[in-house]
């Protein structure tokens, strides 16, 4: 039985212990917090799951909580005129319907299920000392704590991170009380608003400690507007301080906001960071060699909602790399192999998520208008969240985006 330790109990640490426990290796997880911990502190992240990503959970039967999620079946996108209008408003409709869980809820679960499987569950942070012993007595070491001393071990890829400072300001706060859009009042929606040279506010459905629920998302331009959530501790405050923002930014979403209030006293969250991709393999001063996990190793802004999407793939392909391997060495080889296999799926979100940190270019404001008019463009853009690769076809060129519409013009 190969013995492998997986250091960090987010999604796809958690994930990857849970599938190689189902196929019979000797899994210890660290974490530096217990189910408990997690369960009753702050929020985490925002997350919105798309299709593929959740199927990787349903394979290994861990979708615990699908009956009570919201069901995501599509994603709005309005722009706001320079009046405070909406100069476009759409929602296109997902193939496969989406599906937001509290990351508060889900690892604290997951960390639950997996010591009741007889996994080894050790609540200590690690350092990279404490790297160095283990890497001696474990067939392989999987880092998945994608903050703190551990991710200093592997190094920046300057030629794939064009971006050395944080493009956005983080400000999220989970509600209760969110009144439905009056337009599409029949269906769950995420909503991207988008406000030039300001930033971006999302709503996303999502299910929470306290049942369902609503996550206001703001991501703010350094240095403008939305730039102001940084030293609020007071939770009261940064709602007051969202709602604000929304009225001044967004009233179309205000007008449905104006009842909410805090799921809890630890549903808000803000912070910043450089979105960056790393070198895969991280070396210990003993000369061992362990393996970045997901955003150890590519950590992209949020602006595309794709984290715990990329977490899941990513926890999905190391899984499959690691039980084809079976008993050769987890070689330095192998480590460069299946980060590769992975890259090949994460170097769309990258480049994705980096194209829309940027101002649009005059052809994907095309796109994003053309949207409003033709819902097939609608459609295709925002089943791009669930598979960024098929942007390639017709998003970042101006020939193939002007092809696309000119085909789906046609087609109406």
């Amino acid at each position: 039985m190969r013995k492998i330790l997986i250091v960090g109990a987010g999604q796809s640490g958690l994930q990857l212990a849970l599938g190689l426990q189902s196929q019979g290796y000797e899994i210890t997880l660290m974490s530096n917090r217990t189910a408990d911990e997690i369960r009753s502190g702050r929020v985490m992240s925002t997350q919105c799951m798309f299709h593929t990503a959740l199927q990787h959970e349903r394979d290994l039967k861990l979708g615990f909580w699908e009956s009570q999620a919201p069901r995501i079946e599509g994603v709005g996108m309005s722009v706001a005129a320079p009046d405070s209008t909406r100069a476009v408003d759409w929602v296109g409709k997902l193939d496969g319907y989406a599906q937001s869980v509290d990351q508060r809820v889900k690892m604290a679960g997951w960390m639950e299920t997996f010591a009741q499987r007889g996994g080894q569950l050790v609540i200590h942070g690690a350092a990279v000392s404490d790297l160095d012993f283990f890497s001696r007595t474990y067939d392989l070491v999987l880092v998945s704590a994608g903050k703190g001393e551990l991710v200093s071990m592997f190094g920046r890829d300057a030629s794939r991170s064009p971006y050395d400072a944080p493009q956005r300001a983080l400000a999220v706060a989970y509600v209760h009380g969110l009144g439905p859009r009056p337009e599409h009042p029949e269906f769950d929606a995420v909503r991207c608003n988008l406000v030039p040279g300001v930033g971006e506010l999302f709503i996303m459905p999502t299910f929470t400690t306290s049942g369902r629920a609503d996550i206001l998302f703001w991501e703010g331009i350094p240095g403008g507007p939305l730039d102001v959530f940084q030293g609020i501790k007071d939770p009261a405050e940064h709602l007051a301080l969202t709602l604000e923002l929304m009225e001044r930014f967004t009233p179309w979403e205000y007008a449905r906001a104006t009842k909410v209030e805090l799921t809890d006293a630890n549903g808000t969250l803000s912070g910043r960071y450089a979105p960056t991709v790393r070198n895969p393999i991280g070396r210990l001063p003993g000369g061992g060699r362990v393996l970045g996990v997901a955003d150890v190793v590519v950590a992209n802004d949020p602006i595309t909602g794709q984290g715990s999407n990329s977490a899941s793939k990513c926890a999905a392909s190391y899984l499959d790399s690691i039980v084809s391997h079976g008993d050769q060495p987890f070689d330095e080889a192998w480590m460069r192999s299946a980060f590769d296999r992975y890259w090949d799926t994460a170097r769309h979100v990258t480049k994705w998520t980096n194209a829309m940190l940027a101002a649009p270019p005059e052809h994907v404001l095309q796109l994003i208008g053309a949207a409003g008019q033709l819902p097939r463009v609608a459609d295709r853009f925002v089943n791009g969240f669930n598979d960024p690769s098929d942007l390639e076809n017709f998003f970042y060129e101006p020939e193939k985006t002007h092809a696309f519409l000119a085909e789906a013009a046609g087609a109406a």
